[in-house]
């Protein structure tokens, strides 16, 4: 039997060699020039940790940044699809595992088997490319000082994803008996279970620091709150986060000694002119603001400074290991969850 999953995955396994094989090749032929480039920033630096050269560095190299960001993306959603989804609706709708159940091969078994051999060549393959990545983009991820940015492209957590993916596709395979279908359920299902775990759940998995940061009449603007999606809600002063090097900033709110947020009525009594010229226009195109319209601004951020500060709400860089571990175990869960369901399902199979 294992020799039979090993013959029927061969094609795929050498697909994924040859892919693997590529994109070793371009790390190892770019991943110098880039090394050498992040040098010659940080030698510009001096011992600062962030300066413009490093800044400069890592805009520069924003388009392969995210172009291996969108390879350790799709790679799981590849892997559901390709991988899992065939897995066992394949076998149902050519009839052929009539034929290997004929063999005095139980189904659990021959369950455990193409699972075992798709499952050890999914970590392998996630491990291998995640590596490479992480080892390439290692350069840019410290000069750009953002770790969390691209929490989901690095290091552990893909495998966890792609893992997740594969169960998901064979389970959806064995429930709708049609490979095409799916695979649509599974890519589907992949995209809604990673936006609800980074939105919802993730920021769960640990208590966030705090810090107050004085409002900087400076930095801080005025405009849309509420709904940022729609340009819904009042509008109100819009401060820059603080620099936090590889934090994860979730929230920055400007509230006064007692923990109260700044209301739109107070503001307005505080800034009687804020909504006069280009600022209150509600929309428009952009257009040079009038030196006075900025020392408005400037005083009126000043005053409410007397009493309002910022409340950042964030995860420090050094708990990015904690995220990375509880996200793979919350995958790797609901990965041995959907395999029992999956064997479950099949001991009850009728066709």
């Amino acid at each position: 039997m294992i020799r039979l999953a090993l013959r029927q995955f061969r094609a795929s396994a050498w697909t994924a060699a040859a892919g693997l094989a590529a994109v070793a090749a371009a790390v190892l032929a770019t991943r110098p020039h880039l090394a050498d480039a992040a040098a010659a920033a940080q030698r510009a630096c001096g011992s600062g940790s962030r300066c413009p050269a490093l800044t400069a560095f890592a805009l520069d190299h924003t388009a392969q940044r995210s172009a291996v960001g969108l390879a350790m993306t799709l790679a799981p959603a590849l892997i559901g699809a390709f991988w899992g989804a065939p897995l066992i609706a394949r076998e149902l709708e050519a009839g052929t595992h009539r034929l290997v159940w004929a063999q005095s091969i139980g189904r659990s078994r021959w369950l455990a088997v193409k699972l075992a051999v798709v499952g050890t060549a999914t970590v392998v393959a996630t491990a291998l490319l995640s590596g490479l990545v992480t080892w390439w983009a290692e350069p840019l991820d410290h000069a750009a000082a953002a770790g969390y940015e691209t929490f989901d492209q690095r290091d552990v957590v893909p495998i966890g994803y792609a893992l997740f993916a594969l169960a998901l596709g064979v389970t959806a395979g064995l429930v709708l008996r049609r490979t095409l279908p799916a695979m649509a359920v599974t890519l589907a299902g992949l995209l809604a279970v990673r936006i609800m775990v980074a939105d919802w759940i993730r920021p769960l998995a640990v208590a966030p620091r705090t810090t107050s940061v004085p409002l900087d009449p400076d930095t801080t603007g005025y405009g849309w709150g509420g709904n940022i999606l729609f340009g819904v809600g009042p509008s109100t002063l819009q401060p820059t986060p603080p620099d936090l090097p590889n934090a994860w900033i979730q929230s920055v709110r400007i509230v006064d000694a007692a923990g109260g947020s700044l209301t739109d009525r107070l503001l307005r009594a505080s800034c009687p002119t804020l909504d006069q010229g280009p600022q209150g226009s509600g929309g428009g195109p952009a257009r040079p603001v009038a030196e006075a319209a900025r020392q408005q601004m400037h005083d009126c951020v000043a005053r409410i400074g007397e009493q309002y500060h910022q409340l950042v709400t964030y995860q420090p860089g050094d708990r990015y290991w904690t995220f990375q571990w509880w996200e793979l175990t919350v995958f790797a869960m609901v990965t041995a969850l959907l395999g029992w369901y999956a064997a479950y399902r099949l001991r009850r199979f009728r066709g």
